[in-house]
């Protein structure tokens, strides 16, 4: 095994470091970590907790991963912290593990990129190919699917989930369920259409993203009910693999109300 550990950092006993590591100056590996091999770790870095760090992830200095959740009830029981590979969290990037309340698991996918100062509270599922913007926070148990985009200085409440393919704009509050694919803007967060930027960049056909604002405009129609206008969607649609996540998205566990146009802006 070959590591880069500064002497001056400080890795507790317990810990387990993988192959090809580097620890900066005076940063803290707590008795409970593991760290995949390949992974940086800059300096003044603290990660603790029951702790488990994938392959080629990378740690700025400042970032706290790992230390014990902000919620009033814990009360030091062992829950986990589970991150995947080829993150890399920025300066100040703070994230807790679960609770006895909630999964007991806080759990990031791949290819994250975590900007300075963004938060993951307790018992959040993060998925892969995430961006969090400067100072975007998200809640306790709160769902973030793949290929999501938190603009700066946004936080998502408690228990809310946020689809895949979604952006959430700058200085945006997010208080309900975003379905994927879709844009909110605004200080206390409304749809805004599709995220025909992200969907274009990641090379989705022009039929796909057709399809996608013809089921868009159809949920938020100003005529009849949601679920009338959802059982439309489901009948026209059934056989469309895009708009299967869209369905199945609205079948999960709903904590929160849904995220919805503006009532003048509803296309």
């Amino acid at each position: 095994m070959s590591y880069n550990i500064h002497p001056t950092s400080i890795i507790h006993k317990g810990s387990e470091i993988g192959d090809n590591v580097t620890v900066g100056a005076f940063s803290i590996i707590g008795p409970n970590v593991k760290i995949g091999k390949n992974s940086i770790i800059h300096s003044h870095v603290l990660i603790d907790g029951h702790t488990t760090i994938g392959l080629n992830n990378e740690f700025f200095s400042f970032s706290v991963i790992g230390s014990n959740p902000q919620h009033l009830k814990y009360d030091g029981e062992m829950t986990q912290l589970i991150v995947g590979n080829n993150n890399v969290f920025r300066e100040h990037v703070t994230v807790h593990p679960g609770t006895n309340l909630g999964t007991k698991k806080t759990i990031i996918g791949n290819n994250g990129f975590f900007m300075v100062g963004s938060h993951v509270a307790h018992d959040c599922l993060v998925g892969n190919n995430v961006v969090f913007v400067n100072n975007a926070v998200i809640g306790g148990h709160v769902e973030i699917s793949d290929y999501v985009y938190l603009g700066g200085q946004s936080a998502v409440h408690q228990y809310c989930r946020i689809g895949k393919h979604a952006i959430i704009g700058a200085g945006t509050t997010i208080d309900g369920d975003v379905i994927p694919f879709t844009s909110v803007i605004g200080s206390r967060g409304y749809l805004s259409g599709l995220n025909l930027v992200g969907l274009k960049r990641r090379s989705f056909k022009k039929e796909q993203i057709k399809t996608l604002r013809n089921v868009y405009r159809l949920l938020f129609a100003p005529e009849g009910t949601f679920n009338e206008r959802l059982t439309e969607v489901r009948e026209t649609y059934k056989e469309n693999e895009l708009v299967k996540e869209i369905l199945f998205f609205l079948k999960e566990n709903l904590n929160r109300p849904l995220v919805h146009p503006k009532m003048d802006k509803h296309l």
